[in-house]
């Protein structure tokens, strides 16, 4: 079961980047109405099928304003980033910085969970750093350097640090054994009601754009990225540990860039083979144990 999360979650996130470019290429939407009606639907979808096969748990107060929180760190304010990121770097990229959060999720869980982070995190974090600088480096050599792309890279990150809090609530939900479907579903809600209201008061139209490619896009990232995507997701962190979960970012990022590279035209150079081979043994060496004795084998 592991395994076939871990390969959903991959397969599903892997693309949802370029889903992203393509909502955000097809209408002028703004960004936090984009990422409303993404969740909406998602949220009411699973809300309703919950209902129906009789799997929405009861959740109280407290459980509610986590949810809240949730929702805003991983179902909003986040995705607000990362859609904004789209305008200055190719989401291929975007999902290379994404996958960080492994780094991100293993200083947190010491943070929240006291869990100590493991020493082979310090040559993960210098690999996964100077793989950026890497990757970006042509761009980083340039005189005047764009401040698009420092907006870029800035956002990338900062979204992965919210997603990053999210998992440590959703751990925190399922410490006390709360259902991973139902927190994930009402967060969903909530976070689309947070983005609807700083929308209205941004004075933005909650009015969807009526375009095939627009709502094509917006549907795929509601029903397969959240819906199927973030529930494969957080069943695995329930599972296997916000840390070891994150263990899904060493691969997405190759199908990522393999999709930005057909569709937006992304350019390899050899500093971006090499950025990328670093920033994925960054993450690899989270996830190695070395024994005094034997094989190496997965933390």
């Amino acid at each position: 079961m592991n395994i076939m999360l871990y390969l959903a979650v991959v397969l599903i996130w892997g693309t949802t980047w370029i889903a992203i470019f393509l909502q955000q290429e097809a209408a002028n939407t703004p960004v936090l109405v984009a990422v409303f009606w993404r969740f909406l639907l998602a949220s009411v979808l699973m809300l309703v099928i919950l209902k129906l096969i009789k799997r929405l748990r009861p959740l109280d107060k407290q459980d509610h304003l986590f949810c809240l929180l949730q929702g805003c760190c991983v179902f909003g304010f986040n995705f607000v980033c990362f859609y904004h990121a789209a305008a200055w770097i190719s989401s291929g990229l975007e999902s290379v910085i994404f996958s960080m959060a492994v780094l991100y999720n293993a200083l947190n869980s010491w943070i929240f969970f006291r869990h100590r982070p493991p020493f082979r995190l310090l040559p993960a974090a210098v690999l996964g750093l100077g793989g950026i600088v890497a990757l970006f480096w042509n761009d980083i050599q340039a005189a005047h350097p764009a401040p698009q792309l420092l907006w870029g890279v800035g956002l990338s990150a900062l979204g992965t640090l919210g997603f990053s809090l999210g998992n440590m609530i959703s751990t925190r939900h399922q410490r006390r054994q709360r259902d991973v479907l139902t927190t994930n579903s009402y967060a969903m809600l909530y976070g689309a009601i947070v983005m609807a209201i700083i929308a209205l008061l941004n004075g933005d139209s909650l009015a969807p754009a009526l375009n095939l490619q627009w709502l094509g896009s917006m549907s795929y990232l509601a029903i397969f990225g959240s819906v199927l995507g973030f529930g494969a997701y957080f069943t695995l962190v329930g599972r296997i540990g916000a840390s070891q979960a994150a263990y899904c970012t060493l691969l997405f990022p190759l199908v990522a860039l393999t999709l930005s590279t057909i569709y937006e035209g992304y350019q390899w150079h050899g500093n971006a083979i090499v950025g990328l081979a670093m920033i994925l043994m960054g993450n690899m060496v989270m996830f190695v144990r070395w024994p005094t004795a034997g094989k190496l084998r997965l933390a």
